[in-house]
């Protein structure tokens, strides 16, 4: 079954060429041109994945976006400005998946459609262990769900994985090209702070819940995830 994407954005013309492209990659693209539309629209309408433009007249993307993850976890792809750092950051700790800067190549934003739902599917990787349990973080891939001493953590699709490759390799450190290539599905860029923003969230998560420390940062290598906050 193809794929359901909605693309918000106002340039009329921009999405009628990107509905047309996605079309033939094998996606089924609807578009909303306006951003009050969009989050109601969104209540009673559900997608595989959505594209939202930062740039919104009215109610802009990261407003947008910020109503969007109070009622749906669906997977986002961030438009945005090209050299807006500030505004990919703050999209990504507002609960947006990806990020790509425009002018885009089509190709590239259907490839990286393609790698966000691949990993909103269960099996992120076939050499990971899906259901396994370090300290008292619980991770459990068939349904999706992580949590700490039997809260859930409430997680994102991405920050779901990124959890369960650190899980996997408890006790070890973690090379961010790694977590970029298991968890987001490509290669990590130069500049590039998805990672980094995403363990933040997850950290924020676990402290909420009362892990606090469980997610360490090795400069110049990567992170570590330990089973209690005493582990070396």
């Amino acid at each position: 079954m193809s794929a359901t994407v909605l693309i918000i954005d106002d340039d009329k013309e921009l999405c009628s060429l990107l509905c047309d492209f996605l079309l033939l990659e094998g996606f089924v693209p609807s578009a909303i041109h306006d951003g009050d539309e969009a989050v109601i629209h969104c209540q009673d309408h559900s997608y595989d994945a959505i594209i939202l433009d930062i740039m919104l007249p009215g109610l802009g993307g990261l407003d947008v976006l910020r109503q969007m993850r109070q009622y749906t976890s669906t997977p986002v792809l961030m438009l945005t400005a090209r050299g807006e750092d500030t505004d990919r950051i703050l999209g990504l700790e507002l609960g947006a998946d990806d990020y790509l800067p425009k002018p885009c190549n089509p190709r590239e934003l259907a490839a990286r459609l393609r790698a966000i739902l691949r990993r909103s599917h269960p099996a992120v990787d076939a050499k990971l262990k899906h259901t396994l349990e370090v300290g008292r973080t619980r991770i459990n891939a068939s349904n999706r769900n992580a949590s700490f001493d039997g809260l859930d953590l409430q997680l994102t699709s991405t920050e779901f994985n990124l959890l369960l490759v650190l899980l996997n390799c408890a006790g070890t450190v973690v090379s961010k090209e790694t977590l970029s290539q298991q968890a987001l599905g490509r290669s990590l860029s130069a500049y590039d702070r998805s990672v980094d923003v995403h363990i933040s969230k997850i950290r924020k998560k676990l402290a909420t819940c009362g892990g606090d420390d469980l997610i360490v940062s090795v400069r110049g290598s990567g992170y570590q995830f330990r089973a209690s906050a005493g582990d070396v």
